[in-house]
């Protein structure tokens, strides 16, 4: 099959600028052979290359990554590594009570993993942390929200807390929140350095990462072999962890809506500007409506900054322009200045935008596709953590290692397909500018 479409990021995600320069890439430049080959470098295909390195000691893994790690959506992440019910496509967060129990239990499972990979790599706090996450209401309606998903996870049994308008501001130094409720099993990563520092880790004698590796063939002989500009690679067994470019391998046709999401990143904020701001140096913020402001605050690597993201576009083309991406900065300034004024000097450094990709019915693209090519795609918006989860389970497909994990994420139907275009196009178009003008506030 020839790849009709290569990755293509807009923007300069502010996570891997402010990131020290990495070592020169690994580039692919013969034609070689491997018992494993894994397709995209990001949470689900690092997560598939660990898994077959415990599952397989020994085994030659190869990963091929379009781009340099942390280039790509990974990097431009906004790094919440939810366990809780968190559905986008939905108009609140939860669902029916035995999906939603066996969705957390699969999502810790991914933390769980991926916390072993932070424990054997050496993560800093800052690449992998553990901290929970709030969700904040700015708006009768966001704050009606947050009672509707507190009652909800009363319901399930999970432990929360609600937080009013002054405990609020005591974290966040802004007076814009109404109330927030806080899940204490969330974690946080700066997605660029948790990739990176993954990657670092996964390399060995026996696992190669070779970036700037675009696959622009895929075929079947005897084995599989991806070939890339420069050479190829061979392998019985592939896992596709490309998310939404499943479609550009020729797979999951008219079943895959690709969405883009905007992020902003400030300048370094100076000793006086913290000082006025106040608050926690580090906390996390979801949107109470799903279609609002995602905010954190990080201090660290690049110092104190402040992240916003918010706006949606659907993009069946998976690309986007700078001139969109610079209209959504503007949003951003406008939210921004809304819930800080005391930083009203504070400029955005960075603006980017990250493809993510949803299914009609929130199914995963998953499963052996062809023989001995598996698919780990489609994380419906939670790309660390389902991402993570379906690299590490197709993996274990792959390696006819049995679950009850993995019968559970496998017993989901298939990504539901979509209406002929124009109509999947203007549908969805209207869907989201529907969305986003009655979450009002929350942007």
């Amino acid at each position: 099959m020839k790849v009709n479409r290569l990755p293509v990021d807009t923007g300069i995600s502010g996570w891997n600028a402010i990131l020290p320069t990495p070592d020169a890439p690994d580039e692919l430049s013969d034609n070689i052979t491997a018992d494993w080959l894994v397709i995209g470098g990001g949470f689900a295909g690092l997560s598939a290359v660990r898994r077959l390195s415990i599952l397989h000691p020994g085994d030659r893994i190869v990963l091929l990554e379009a781009k340099r790690i942390a280039d790509g959506p990974a990097g431009r992440n906004t790094g919440f590594m939810i366990d809780l019910p968190h559905h986008l496509t939905s108009v609140g967060y939860g669902g029916q009570m035995e999906r939603d129990r066996k969705d957390a239990a699969a999502n810790r499972a991914a933390i769980e993993f991926a916390a072993e990979m932070a424990a054997e790599f050496n993560l800093s706090q800052e690449a992998f942390d553990r901290p929970g996450k709030i969700n904040a209401a700015a708006s009768d309606h966001g704050h009606a929200h947050n009672l509707e998903y507190s009652q909800h996870l009363t319901n399930l049994g999970e432990v929360h807390e609600m937080l009013d308008a002054s405990q609020m501001r005591a974290i966040t130094g802004s007076d814009y929140y109404q109330s927030g409720l806080v899940t204490p099993g969330a974690g946080l990563v700066q997605p660029a350095l948790y990739v990176r520092n993954v990657a670092k880790g996964l390399k060995s004698n026996s696992v190669s990462i070779y970036e700037n590796a675009p696959v622009i063939r895929l075929q079947r002989d005897r084995d599989w072999t991806a070939v890339t500009p420069l050479g190829s690679v061979s392998a019985p067994k592939v896992i596709l962890a490309v998310n939404g470019h499943a479609n550009s391998f020729g797979h999951f046709k008219s079943r895959l809506m690709h969405i883009h999401l905007y992020g902003s990143m400030t300048r370094a904020l100076t000793a006086d500007e913290v000082r006025r701001l106040g608050g926690d140096r580090r906390w996390g913020l979801t949107p109470a409506d799903p279609m609002g402001s995602t905010v954190r605050r990080i201090s660290g690597t690049g110092g104190d900054r402040i992240i916003m993201r918010n706006r949606f576009s659907y993009d069946p083309s998976m690309q986007v322009s700078k001139a969109k991406v610079g209209r959504m900065a503007r949003d951003h300034e406008n939210s921004f200045a809304a819930r800080f004024p005391m930083l009203k000097d504070v400029e955005m450094e960075f603006s980017w935008g990250g493809r993510l990709c949803l299914s009609r019915n929130g199914a995963p693209a998953l499963g052996e596709v062809e023989e001995g090519l598996y698919s780990a795609c489609c994380q419906n918006g939670l790309g660390v953590a389902k991402g993570t989860l379906h690299g590490m389970l197709m993996a274990d497909l792959a390696s006819d290692v049995s679950s009850e994990l993995l019968d559970q994420v496998m017993d989901q139907p298939q990504p539901a397909r979509l209406p002929p275009e124009p109509f999947a196009t203007l549908g969805a178009k209207a869907v989201l500018r529907w969305s986003e003008y009655k979450a009002g506030r929350e942007i």
